[in-house]
């Protein structure tokens, strides 16, 4: 069994991808042309207002609902259980307001060619197919109800709104966090509304909109300034996750607020304020909690009632910082930035509080708080699970965990454990996939060894007498893996 990856960012994360998604790849899958002619079915199930689809009545569905939205899931994924009473609710707010969007679900797990056609590989994952065309269906990240509906009313409405004047293009601005203004002369008007597909198009036709060559008007572009004045501190947007986190600055400095709080949103000023002295050193970004910055804030440990609030983080080593204060002004978050910069922060690491029971079962439970004591507790040897509770492969290892622990509960010298990857976090040491398993021999050496896993009780003895493959990382002391180390894990296990 592959291991299971889990995200450098949940950013792309989630925002990825951020975000409360994780992937399952499906072996040497392909749709041939001409493999599976699709049946066609008129028959549809609802569950909830959404549409219950499978490989035998997509087709009639694409063909009878002009926008449908569609969810690829798998019934044990956590953040697909997440999304379905927001699902449900926005299909039924659509619904009830007589709207040509219908929204619809596909069991990703049963429907496999389904999902292999339109590269469902990540779950849950939203898919907006328009006029019957399954070839360019456009993806959405959204998980409240609020949002899925305001996304899709913004797809089902006008391509392009006419603004008459100034007044009325600087609401539009102030309404939209990403918005494009065309300026045309009228002769080009009509012409540009033929052309134009995006949802969020202004239009402003002015007399002085006539002299700019192909009907751009020079006289008209200080109306952009408002535009490009709010652009200049990125926003968390699914649009832009990709140009932010794939930037050349590793150094991002990342503002958590409320923007329906009138009081948060007084703060930009003073992260703006900060940003210009760091250019090119840190990039500066907005992460709205109500809106689609509410994917990420689980990666930092974050709820949306912690807002506001500020997190520094390196891209490349994921290492996290935190602001420890209530005062968020220019002056704050300079020094902040200048102090993590130097070195002199110390970085922030998550870790849930120590449960009282952590050791009364077999399978000891470490988290942020207790590791460092237990894993390098030199006259121990400590053999840790880093899992996430909603990973298929993390629970199918559950069982031979569980048996190894029992085997060795009671030996003084060995313990077994585990911790929950997504909510503690260990510095320096990486959690690629999940599971990921490490091994801390007794010594004063503090060595930590990677070990491979096959499956089952017999793949983790395995890993625990041979060694599994692994591959050592140091987190201090000597780099090489020595003979006397892998007798020391023969021994043991």
């Amino acid at each position: 069994m592959g291991w299971f990856p889990a995200a450098r960012w949940l950013l792309l994360v989630g925002l990825a991808v951020a975000l409360g998604q994780h992937t399952e790849t499906w072996a040497s899958m392909s749709v041939a042309e001409g493999e599976q002619e699709e049946q066609v079915s008129g028959e549809f199930v609802e569950e909830d207002e959404v549409l219950v689809l499978t490989q035998s009545n997509f087709a009639q569905a694409l063909q009878k609902h002009p926008l449908l939205l569609v969810e690829f899931y798998a019934p044990w994924c956590r953040p697909c259980q997440a999304l379905a009473p927001e699902y449900a609710k926005a299909a039924a707010v659509l619904k009830d307001e007589g709207s040509p969007v219908r929204l619809a679900k596909v069991d990703a797990v049963e429907e496999r060619l389904l999902s292999a056609e339109f590269g469902a590989t990540e779950y849950p994952v939203l898919k907006l197919f328009r006029d019957g065309n399954r070839t360019h269906p456009a993806n959405f990240t959204g998980r409240d109800a609020e949002g899925i509906v305001k996304w899709l009313k913004r797809k089902a409405g006008p391509s392009a709104v006419l603004l008459e004047d100034a007044e009325e293009a600087a609401a539009f601005l102030d309404a939209h966090t990403v918005a494009v203004v065309g300026f045309f002369s009228v002769s080009t008007l009509a012409h540009a509304s033929s052309c134009c597909s995006c949802r969020r198009l202004g239009r402003l036709c002015t007399p002085e909109a006539g002299g700019g060559p192909g009907g751009w008007p020079g006289a008209s572009m200080p109306l952009l300034l408002p535009l490009s004045r709010e652009l200049s501190l990125p926003v968390m947007l699914p649009q832009n996750a990709s140009r932010i986190f794939g930037a050349q600055v590793p150094n991002h400095l990342l503002l958590f607020l409320n923007k329906t709080v009138d009081s948060q949103l007084e703060l930009l000023d003073s992260f703006r304020g900060a940003a210009s002295a760091f250019r090119g050193k840190v990039l500066f970004v907005l992460a709205d909690v109500d809106g689609e910055g509410a994917g990420v804030l689980h990666y930092f440990g974050l709820k949306s009632q912690d807002a506001p609030a500020i997190r520094f983080i390196h891209i490349e080593t994921n290492t996290k910082y935190r602001l420890d204060t209530d005062e968020l002004s220019a002056a704050t978050v300079h020094t902040f930035c200048r102090d993590v910069l130097g070195g002199k922060v110390q970085p922030h690491l998550m870790s849930e509080e120590i449960p009282r029971d952590w050791d009364k079962q077999p399978v000891k439970v470490l988290v942020g708080k207790n590791f460092e004591q237990v894993a390098f507790d030199e006259a121990k040897s400590v053999f840790v699970k880093f899992y996430a509770p909603w990973c298929p492969h993390s629970k199918a290892m559950a069982p031979a965990w569980e048996e190894l622990g029992q085997k060795y509960d009671g030996h003084p010298d060995i313990v077994i454990a585990q911790m929950d990857a997504t909510a503690n976090e260990v510095a320096g040491l990486p959690v690629p996939a999940y599971p990921t398993l490490y091994y801390f021999p007794a010594g004063d050496e503090r060595k930590v060894w990677g070990l491979g896993w096959e499956g089952g009780y017999a793949g983790v003895q395995a890993s625990c007498v041979s060694g599994g493959g692994c591959q050592p990382r140091v987190v201090t002391g000597k780099d090489e893996l020595s003979l006397q180390r892998v007798e020391t894990l023969r021994s043991d296990f």
